[in-house]
Order: C-alpha cells, then sequence, then structure tokens
C-alpha cells in the first residue's frame, strides 16, 4: 500500500534512447494501480508551448536560442509546472541541452528552487543500445552521435544531476533501463521514491 505524507515531485532524467518515456508510462502504471493520482509533465513540452508564443515552429528549434532566451523560457515553464497538483508528478525532461555555446544545463538553480524536487532519477542504458535505438528513432529530428559522444553525454548527466542533487538536497538514483528489463528498473524507482 502506498503510503504519502506530502506530494512527491519526482524528476526523471535521460539521454534519447535510453527508454525514458517507456520506464515513465510503467511506473504511471504502478502507480495508479495504487489507487494514487499522478501526473507526467514533460518539462521540453511546456517550454516549447511557451516558445511557440514566440514564434518557434518546432522543438528541436528550442535548443538552438540564445542561452539568455533559453532561460527565460525555463522560468516560465518551471513557474506552470509548480501549479501542477497530483500525490506523484513526475517531470519528464534532460538534464542538458546540447546547444551551439556548449551543454546547457536542463535544470539550473533557479529553476530547481521553483520546482522544489523531492527526488531525482537518472537512467541510463548501454551505449550500445542508447545508439541501436537512437538509429531506429525517425520520430525526431536529432543529431547524429557516436558511442563515444553518448558516453560523454552520459558522463555529463551523471555530473549535472550530482549537481542538482547536492544544491537542492533531494536524492538521487541512478537507474540502468536495459533490454528486457523494464519491470526490475520500474520497481527500482518505486522503491527509490518510497512508494
Amino acid at each position: 500500500m502506498l503510503c504519502l505524507a506530502e506530494s512527491k515531485k519526482v524528476v526523471v532524467v535521460g539521454i534519447p534512447g535510453v527508454g525514458k518515456t517507456t520506464l515513465i508510462n510503467k511506473i504511471v502504471e504502478i502507480i495508479k494501480n495504487h489507487d494514487k493520482s499522478v501526473e507526467v509533465t514533460n518539462f521540453g513540452t511546456i517550454m516549447f508551448e511557451v516558445a511557440k508564443e514566440n514564434g518557434v515552429t518546432n522543438r528541436d528549434e528550442l535548443r538552438k536560442l540564445p542561452i539568455l532566451e533559453q532561460k527565460k523560457i525555463q522560468k516560465i515553464a518551471a513557474e506552470k509546472l509548480s501549479n501542477i497538483k497530483a500525490d506523484v508528478i513526475i517531470i519528464d525532461t534532460h538534464a542538458f541541452i546540447r546547444t551551439p555555446e556548449g551543454f546547457n544545463p536542463g535544470l539550473p538553480y533557479h529553476v530547481l528552487q521553483i520546482i522544489e524536487p523531492t527526488n531525482f532519477i537518472s537512467v541510463v542504458a548501454k551505449t550500445e543500445e542508447i545508439y541501436n535505438r537512437r538509429m531506429k528513432d525517425e520520430t525526431r529530428n536529432r543529431d547524429k552521435v557516436s558511442i563515444s559522444t553518448i558516453k560523454k553525454e552520459l558522463d555529463i548527466q551523471s555530473a549535472m544531476m550530482s549537481a542538482c542533487s547536492v544544491l537542492s538536497g533531494s536524492p538521487l538514483k541512478h537507474v540502468l533501463n536495459s533490454e528486457g528489463k523494464l519491470e526490475e528498473a520500474a520497481s527500482q524507482i518505486i522503491k527509490a521514491i518510497g512508494l
């Protein structure tokens, strides 16, 4: 039986190809089976909705906006997100955004202060699995990458999420989402967030 004293705000990050969306869908199913309300919010989608008001027409254009503009959009999106009410709020996002200037934090300090997350989940997978999943994904306009680039992205994600955990005082759990082990990964997350 799930017992929550307060609402959980769970930030789930993962580089493209780790299977984050599939894993989140499984977590939602488990939470709903225990009669708890759960809301999944994709931070990038909220940012895109805000950016569309300023002429952005494609979600993949967000990462090419000037950093100052991205920060403004992140702040507005975080404020919208902070008003969501549910027993468990899952914030689906990325630890960083690859921009022309470099790796821009997906969860900078000003966003963490607004969101006030209770938990961080960093989803990872084997580099070869990530590479293969990306090569099959034709739904997005992604940059071409190599195995070494994926390894670097996983390292950057780990570093950025460690910083988020320290800055917010909220625990961080790294979860390996291997092919065919979805139930195991979901179970680790449910346990980590105290449900």
